[in-house]
């Protein structure tokens, strides 16, 4: 075993410090595991270093491991792309995070009942008429949310008929009794509104509500009720941050550049989780006006044309990019402008052009 380690650490000693993809694998030569990289040598020489605080999974997986590959990209985001499209693909064993897509979950909303129910469901059917929000990666996150909800506005009914009868979670002070009063009626489908624009993102009063229901619990000492919110809020915070990921990456036009070394950067154009066009160009501050013309021509052509730009839906086989995209664009604030729908058209080209000579001369300084 130690010998195929040092065997291994001297093959990670030899690898290119450019980023890409590494792929580990056991004796039978089946890829166990796939990771990315900013700089390989570095990162997979870290499996083989004595620490005190490696972590049991990652012990385990080096026990395991008999050999690995790896795949240069020219950049770090290609690399975070790549990981993620093997790990959909090869679904290494120890990359739980992607390894069960059906983990996946969206909210659903019947509205054409008489009493709309909210719940869960493990796919999307736009003939069914219901309302869905997602898809959201951690079903018991989604399922907490839920029930911090229902919690909060006291629409816990028991009563699965809809008889006209309490149920017991109404004598429990669970449940408004939709069931037998109108006006509770109106107040549960009142809610149900609320929650439809708040994962809409239009309003923010569901949120505000718990945490009034946390700062009252606590205002009376009872400390577990106020604990019990703070989780409800936690969880629903992680709804809000999903739709905006969703919204953002759905709705917009992305112009994304990436340095790679000195005067040499990479464009990239991402509609929803796909890269309708990359391509590398030497940049020099004297030829920035003339690279802008060839991206711009790019960007009429990607965006401007339904062809090479199609009506974006996020999936849940799609969710690991959508993410991926949003949170690295996010930490690169400054090398990526959403290109408007509007400056596609000609008469709005000058706003478009401003846009990309201020990014090019911020990344070329």
């Amino acid at each position: 075993m130690m010998v195929i380690t040092m065997e291994l650490k001297e093959k990670a000693k030899n690898l290119t410090t450019a980023p890409g993809v590494y792929l580990m694998r056991d004796s039978l030569g089946n890829v166990i595991y796939v990771g990315k990289a900013k700089n390989l040598r570095n990162r997979v020489l870290t499996y083989f270093q004595n620490s005190r605080n490696i972590s049991p999974k990652v012990e385990k997986l080096i026990m395991n491991l008999k050999d690995f590959d790896h795949i240069v990209t020219e950049t770090e985001f290609e690399a975070f792309i790549l990981e993620c499209k093997l790990i959909k693909e090869l679904k290494p064993m120890y990359n739980r995070l992607m390894k069960s897509p059906s983990s996946y979950t969206y909210i659903s909303i019947k509205i054409d009942e008489t009493y709309p129910s909210l719940g869960i469901s493990n796919s999307l059917d736009e003939t069914n008429g219901n309302i869905y929000f997602g898809p959201y990666r951690n079903k018991n996150t989604v399922e907490r949310a839920l029930q911090g909800i229902r919690d909060c506005y006291k629409i816990l009914c028991s009563n699965v008929m809809k008889k006209n009868s309490t149920c017991l979670n109404y004598s429990l002070g669970l449940c408004v009794g939709m069931c037998v009063n109108d006006s509770a009626h109106d107040y549960y489908r009142d809610v149900i509104r609320n929650i439809i624009s708040f994962l809409n993102g239009n309003d923010v009063s569901l949120l505000e509500d718990m945490e009034q229901k946390m700062k009252e619990a606590s205002q009376r000492l009872d400390f577990e009720t106020a604990a019990k919110y703070r989780d409800y809020i936690k969880c629903i915070k992680v709804l809000i941050n999903n739709e905006e990921t969703i919204k953002f990456i759905k709705n917009n036009n992305i112009l994304f550049i990436e340095p790679i070394e000195k005067n040499v950067v990479k464009i990239f154009l991402v509609k929803g989780s796909k890269i309708l066009f990359s391509k590398k160009y030497i940049l020099d501050s004297t030829e920035i006006k003339k690279i802008c013309t060839i991206i711009k021509k790019y960007i009429i052509k990607y965006f401007g044309n339904s062809i090479f730009s199609p009506e974006i839906n996020i999936t849940k086989e799609e969710i690991d990019e959508a993410h991926i995209i949003f949170n690295y664009l996010k930490s690169r604030s400054e090398h990526y402008t959403i290109i408007h729908q509007d400056w596609l058209e000609e008469k709005n080209n000058f706003q478009m052009d401003e846009v990309i000579d201020r990014l090019l001369q911020h990344i070329c300084s």
